[in-house]
Formats: structure tokens, C-alpha cells, sequence
């Protein structure tokens, strides 16, 4: 399992909050002094545990052995179990077979914990089992993972395709049915009965499942024993689609975290690097929130990372150094308790050092020249915020270097396309034919399944309006002078500036959001209601069909910048630009299975 440190559990947002519902409604439910116990776990629940606790903390609460419920296990008689699951037929099958036919059974009896609603088909099943092996059966609800502290994703792995594709016989509905129910397992370990509010374009993915999560939510309240008839908290949730800002999905990040995600080879959140030196060894590392280091400098830009990575690496040194000076035995014993932390710091700092070389690599291996382009075709302004009177003259450069892979090209021709909302069909083919890139046609074309408009038309497709952000664009890098349109977004809606008519209500909210303002289409706001406001409030957004980590990090700047207010964010899954457009290539394909539980994809590095 990945580590957690246990003195930074208390500020880990998502991941804290979800490990003390599992410790109070599993580990604590089937508690016995002095009695240790085996837990048994699936795919998905493996992944959830592993996200916000280590086994240290499992050993803590009783738990003596780990096991994959999948895998072949060998008997245990004298010890019971905890079977925490998911209430799919695979994983009750498996538990059934352990307490099946007759004695002696596998464990001596079985907890069962659900991560979420169990239909009565699966429950039925059980009653096969010896009934007096069966202690608890209690359904959970937590079917999302805690990505990060202010961020969290589903467990749908072809949830994209299913969402956007435009195969008939695709269920869409139940991929609603099934988001909806696991943002409402959100909400219920957030303790939350929010707001729903949703931007009605450019599909009605967003409206639908407005409509589904408002009536899941009420459904919950009404049947839970706890909060019975939860009445409305004071915090909102924004439903957006994917296709409300195709510009920031394809954008060359130069925040590390986004970055780093974006060239490098990193699946699941592993990175691969080699130490200095003739006998460089290859190693693998995590990159985990628990890492205070990653913390600091995961969403600073490559030019300060590249700068405070040294300048940490001198001041453990010299940290180090002076405790080495200090000649006496209580200063050695310190010394010694300390070594294990000053290597695991300079480990740390060696590894987001090689991280940070890598990236400059590949900044420095052309990603710089895209930069310049796709910030002009971005925002339609250079760097001294003059408007680009042709914006073909900043894309052709890109479209005839041989030297940029394919969708390298095709990211500056989408950028390029979405700055006039659409272009003709001869432009498009012209620039497919100069930029050789005729077998990745689909990979633009395919973008109006999202309802972004490729070829123009008639119909003025409608842009939001963006905040003013001139005066913090000049003091930024000219190379980064793009916002994600979803922190207006989170401004907005903290600053009750959001138009009612673009972001609708879906259900009734109080008259006074918490550290908003914001306040029911069906009320009034008095001008001066802010004063009345309250801390602790949030604010959920939730986009359909995955997210940036340009997003990602836009929750934490919202955040910190309101701290009467906490911005959570979460999607369908994690996604980066070349991820993205391998699904958007395979929309008008026959689908093509994906592993559950994976959030992060690698690099397709066969182009790029």
C-alpha cells in the first residue's frame, strides 16, 4: 500500500475524511479488544484503502493479514475476517464460496462491509452461506477514490466513450444512473446535502445528470438513519461538461504536477528515473500527497521548481553539517534518530530533482516553441497582449515542423479551430494534408460528439466571458498566461456572480450560501447578505468526461485565496492531452474494454 504519514492525515481533506468513515464504519463497527483479524479486499477497495491509509494503520485497528479476495487463499479457521467489497456478483461470489458447504470454512466468521448499495439479487446470495458465519452486512457508500486532498474521480474506466460516443447501443442512461449514485456516496461521506446548479452547454450531459444526482441525493436523505431528511447544507455543487473548455485539455502545462503528467512516462502515479553516475541505478518512486516536498512545489512553474529544488537540497546539507559539528553524545544520539529522515528528505529532493530535469528536457527539446503558439492561438493576444491579427501565421509554423509528432500538431490545429468556433472544411483538410497527419483525421473531427464545433456553421456557438486577469497575466510567465475557464467558474460562483440563465438550479437552495452568497434562482439576494456568512462551506464541482491537472490545481489556488470556502473538484477519471485524444479517436470505434480502477494513463510515446 501507499504510505500516508500519520501526522499529515489531519490535513488531507478527502483522503482523511474518507479513512475515518472506514475506520468508524468497518474497522471500529467489528472491533474486539484484543482479537485480530484478516481483511479481505477487491480490486476497487484495495485502491481505496491504498489511497488514504498504510498498512501500519490497518495493523493499528486489528487487521493482521491483507488479502485479494481474487486471488488463491489459504485457510484460515481460527480467525475471522473483513470483508470489505464491492457488491458486484465476482466479489459475492468469492465470499459465498468461503463460507459455503460445510465446516470447516475458510475463517472462522465474516464481517461484510460494501462500498456501496447492494442489490437484493446479491444479497439473496449470502443466505446460502452458514448463518451464523454472517456477523455484520452493511453497505458503506464510499464508491469514489480520494484522488487528492480537494480532488477525486470515479470508478468508471470507459465512462468517456460511453458518455460521448455516438454508438446507439450504448447505455447512456445507466452511465448516468451509475456517475450520479457515486457522487452521491461523495456526498454523504462529506456530510453534505449541497445545491445542485449546472452549465447547460454545450450538451445535456450536464442537465441530466443534475436531474439524477439531486434525485439520488433525496432518495439517501429519506432512508438514512443517521441524517434522516437532511435538509439542504450550505454548499453548492456545479455539474459541467466536458466540452465547456476543450481549450485547457490540450494546453502544454508548465506547472510541474501538470507537466510532469503530461511529457513523462508516469502510469499510476509511478515515476521512473535513473541516479547519477557511470553505474546509474534505475529507480521507481510514487508521486503521493504524504510527500511534503511534492506538496510544496507540485503546482509552482518548471522555472521555480528548477530553482528551490537546489536551494532545499543546500539546506539539509547544511542542516546536516551542523549537527555533525556538535560533538557531544546527546547531540550524536539526536544525529542519529535523524538520519533516517535526512535520507528520506534528500531521497525525496533527488527524485523531484531527476523530475525536473526530464521535463526541462523535453522544454527545452521544442515544447517551448508550442508554448509560444498555443498561448497566441489560446487567447487570440502575444505576450505584450496585442491581439494576433492572423492567427494561421502562428499555426503553420507548428503544422510544417517536421520535427513535432503528430499530436503535437494536431493540439495547435484544435487550438487553432476552437479561437474562431469552427472552420471551414476546405481549411481543415488543407491543414490535415500540410500537416501529414491523415490516419489522426478523427481526432479533431470527432470533437463535435463533445459539442464543440469544428467545422463553422450558421449558429453562433456562445462563449463565456472570461474574468479580467490582465494585471496578474503580466506578472505571470508569459509562457503560461492561460486560466482554466473553471476557476472563473469557482469564482464566480463564491463571489454569487454566476447568471442563472447559463448555470441553472436544479434543486432549491438556501438563501444564503456559506462564505458565497449565493443564493435559489427563487430568492432575492439583499446586497449586504455576505455579512451573514459562515465558514466551513463547499464548493463541489464536478465536470463529466474527465480532468486536467490544471484544473486539479485551480481548486487548491480557489481555496486558498477563499478560505471561507473549500473547493472541491472531481470528474469521471484524470486525463492528459494525448490520453484525451486516443479516446477521442476511438469515439466512432467499437469500444474497447478498459482495466477498472486505473486513473492515469501513460504517454502514447508512439506519438509523441
Amino acid at each position: 500500500m501507499a504510505p500516508v504519514a500519520g501526522e499529515a492525515m489531519a490535513d488531507r481533506g478527502l483522503k482523511n475524511i474518507v479513512w475515518q468513515k472506514i475506520k468508524k464504519m468497518v474497522l471500529d463497527d467489528c472491533r474486539k479488544e484484543e482479537e485480530w483479524k484478516i481483511m479481505l479486499l477487491d480490486p476497487f477497495t484495495t485502491k481505496l484503502l491504498s489511497s488514504c491509509c498504510k498498512m501500519s494503520d490497518l495493523l493499528t485497528e486489528g487487521i493482521t493479514v491483507v488479502e485479494d479476495l481474487y486471488k488463491k487463499r489459504e485457510p484460515v479457521p481460527h480467525l475471522k475476517a473483513v470483508y470489505f467489497i464491492t457488491p458486484t456478483e465476482k466479489s459475492v461470489d468469492e465470499l459465498v464460496n468461503d463460507f459455503n458447504g460445510k465446516a470447516p470454512f475458510k475463517y472462522d466468521a465474516a464481517y461484510v462491509y460494501f462500498s456501496d448499495f447492494c442489490p437484493d439479487s446479491l444479497f439473496n446470495k449470502l443466505k446460502t452461506c452458514d448463518a451464523k458465519k454472517i456477523r455484520r452486512c452493511k453497505e458503506i457508500n464510499v464508491s469514489f477514490f480520494p484522488l487528492e486532498s480537494r480532488a477525486f474521480v470515479l470508478n468508471i474506466p470507459d465512462a468517456f466513450y460511453r458518455c460521448y460516443s455516438p454508438d446507439e447501443t450504448v447505455d447512456k442512461e445507466a452511465l448516468m444512473e451509475e456517475v450520479a449514485q457515486q457522487i452521491v456516496t461523495l456526498c454523504a461521506s462529506l456530510d453534505e446535502n449541497p445545491g445542485i446548479r449546472y452549465k447547460n452547454e454545450p450538451l445535456d450531459n450536464s442537465t441530466d445528470l443534475a436531474s439524477l444526482v439531486e434525485e439520488k441525493l433525496v432518495k439517501y436523505y429519506q432512508t438514512d438513519v443517521i441524517n434522516q431528511n437532511k435538509g439542504k447544507t450550505q454548499s453548492q455543487m456545479l455539474i459541467v461538461d466536458r466540452g465547456f473548455d476543450p481549450v485547457s485539455t490540450l494546453l502544454h502545462e508548465l506547472t510541474f504536477q501538470a507537466m510532469a503528467y503530461d511529457l513523462l512516462p508516469i502510469e499510476n502515479d509511478t515515476y521512473k528515473y535513473k541516479t547519477e553516475g557511470s553505474q546509474g541505478q534505475e529507480k521507481e518512486a510514487h508521486l503521493e500527497e504524504d510527500d511534503e516536498l511534492w506538496r510544496q512545489i507540485r503546482h509552482m512553474h518548471i522555472a521555480d521548481v528548477a530553482v528551490k529544488i537546489p536551494k532545499l537540497v543546500k539546506e539539509i546539507a547544511s542542516a546536516k553539517k551542523a549537527s555533525e559539528a556538535k560533538a557531544s553524545i546527546s547531540h550524536l544520539s539526536s544525529l542519529m534518530k535523524k538520519m533516517p529522515y535526512f535520507r528520506k528528505q534528500i531521497s525525496k529532493q533527488v527524485l523531484h530533482l531527476n523530475l525536473a530535469e526530464d521535463c526541462l528536457k523535453k522544454y527545452n527539446n521544442g515544447i517551448e516553441k508550442l508554448c509560444k503558439a498555443e498561448q497566441d492561438l489560446a487567447l487570440g493576444t502575444d505576450e505584450s497582449g496585442q491581439k494576433v491579427k492572423d492567427l494561421m501565421r502562428v499555426l503553420l509554423p507548428v503544422v510544417l515542423n517536421k520535427s513535432f509528432c503528430n499530436y503535437d500538431k494536431i493540439r495547435a490545429i484544435l487550438l487553432y479551430i476552437f479561437s474562431g468556433n469552427g472552420t471551414t472544411q476546405e481549411n481543415l483538410d488543407k491543414l490535415i494534408q500540410h500537416g501529414h497527419i491523415e490516419n489522426d483525421g478523427d481526432v479533431i473531427r470527432n470533437w463535435k460528439y463533445l459539442g464543440v464545433p469544428i467545422l463553422s456553421s450558421t449558429t453562433q456557438h456562445h462563449k463565456s466571458s472570461r474574468r479580467d486577469r490582465s494585471e496578474t497575466e503580466q506578472e505571470s510567465y508569459q509562457l503560461s498566461r492561460w486560466t482554466p475557464v473553471i476557476k472563473d467558474v469557482m469564482e464566480d460562483a463564491i463571489e454569487n456572480k454566476l447568471d442563472t440563465k447559463d448555470w441553472p438550479y436544479s434543486s432549491e437552495c438556501p438563501a444564503a450560501w456559506n462564505g458565497s452568497g449565493a443564493v435559489s434562482a427563487r430568492q432575492k439576494h439583499k446586497p449586504n447578505q455576505t455579512d451573514d456568512r459562515k465558514t466551513g462551506s463547499k464548493l463541489i464541482i464536478f465536470i463529466i468526461g474527465g480532468m486536467t491537472y490544471s484544473e486539479m490545481r485551480c481548486a487548491y489556488e480557489v481555496s486558498k485565496a477563499h478560505p471561507s470556502c473549500e473547493v472541491i473538484i472531481g470528474s469521471t477519471h484524470m486525463l492528459t492531452p494525448n490520453n484525451l485524444l486516443d479516446d477521442i479517436k476511438a469515439l466512432n470505434k467499437p469500444l474497447v474494454p478498459k482495466t477498472a480502477v486505473t486513473t492515469v494513463c501513460t504517454v502514447n510515446e508512439s506519438k509523441c
